[in-house]
């Protein structure tokens, strides 16, 4: 295992060379054809094996929706849980045991509807789990309801008129809740994809990435301009840590004098002012202005990579170190183990 794993440094490491294939079940695997989760699930089985960690030492918890199939087609141990309460399942699993690396998939009808306040407090607390949030703007497994995702004015079965909500930025939200780990990529980039889940993998304590995931029968082309060869690059915005935000061939992110963020031509004369991006910055606040540059309908401007990656106390090592110092100071008896028993106590 890499010692770059951090939050892995709990979990016993394997002996045995695995590759993507172990990580493959006999399941047959029903999404439908041309789904963006075929190639999430793809990128998934192929980067376990780098975590050195054995199948039964890695737990996938899901919620409900088409992105919540995952445990079925993951050759670890799993659960597909209840709607909405897969980060609140996880959470217990993660304190509980740290001999575990525990992700969770969801999506973004399942994560930010019912399941709002759990995925919140989950990246508040930062406890130890891995998010992987599928947002392909549409409720997919109900037949195309809009979600908490879809853009103002989405024509969908729910909304024959037009959806009049506004709605969520899922990393601007994790970003204004502080959680340590803020990401962002697309399902049909196979290599940023794949780096992405490694520099999650590494965080120690919550790392959610949102997935831009296609639903080629319920919302076709969701992402097409941050997907089509000839306009992607003048649409995205790839985040380095610690290198100029450029956006486009000839574009930069600047800063004016209000603090504020704006997109401008680079000159000579300007090319010093372009804002370095600092995923390591403890306050957030710069990353949340970094996720509001998107547009939400066009999608011009929309920033992809690691918006936030800091250091925190982890919950799971807190809430231990709590238990150990409570049972020293009571002297007698032992206080996880009394924690973990009967159902009554009796107290002498």
């Amino acid at each position: 295992m890499s010692e770059t794993f951090a939050s892995l440094s709990l979990v016993p490491k394997t002996t045995t060379p695995l590759s993507a294939k172990d990580f493959k079940t006999d399941q047959e695997v029903r999404w439908c054809p041309g789904c963006g989760d075929y190639a999430i699930l793809a990128a998934v089985q192929a980067f376990l094996p780098e975590l050195g960690v054995a199948r039964e030492n890695i737990t996938i918890i899901s919620g409900i929706g088409c992105s919540s199939r995952f445990p079925y087609y993951v050759d670890t141990y799993g659960m597909h849980s209840i709607h909405g309460r897969a980060p609140a399942i996880a959470t217990g699993l993660s304190v509980t045991r740290p001999d575990l690396s525990v992700w969770v998939v969801t999506g973004d009808g399942d994560a930010l509807s019912i399941g709002g306040n759990h995925l919140i407090h989950a990246m508040r607390r930062n406890v130890n789990l891995k998010i992987l949030l599928f947002n392909n703007r549409i409720y997919g497994l109900t037949k195309g309801q809009y979600s908490p995702t879809s853009e103002e004015g989405k024509i969908t079965k729910s909304t024959p008129y037009g959806s009049l909500d506004h709605p969520f930025n899922p990393v601007s939200l994790a970003l204004g809740v502080e959680c340590t780990f803020v990401a962002r990529t697309l399902d049909s980039d196979r290599k940023h994809l794949t780096e992405t889940l490694r520099a999650a993998a590494a965080h120690e304590g919550t790392a959610i990435v949102e997935i831009m995931q296609n639903c080629d029968i319920f919302n076709d082309g969701a992402w097409a301009p941050l997907k089509d060869a000839e306009v992607r690059d003048e649409n995205l915005i790839r985040l380095e840590h610690g290198q100029p935000i450029r956006v486009g061939a000839s574009r930069g992110v600047f800063r004016d004098d209000r603090g504020e963020l704006f997109i401008d031509e680079v000159t000579e004369a300007n090319a010093a002012k372009v804002v370095i991006h600092d995923a390591h910055m403890d306050d957030p606040s710069a990353a949340f202005q970094l996720s509001r540059l998107s547009d939400p309908v066009r999608l011009s401007n929309t920033p992809v990579g690691v918006f936030r990656d800091v250091a925190r106390p982890v919950f799971d090592r807190q809430m231990q170190a709590q238990i150990d110092e409570v049972s020293r100071k009571l002297g007698t008896g032992d206080f996880d183990r009394l924690l973990r028993s009967a159902d009554t106590w009796e107290i002498a």
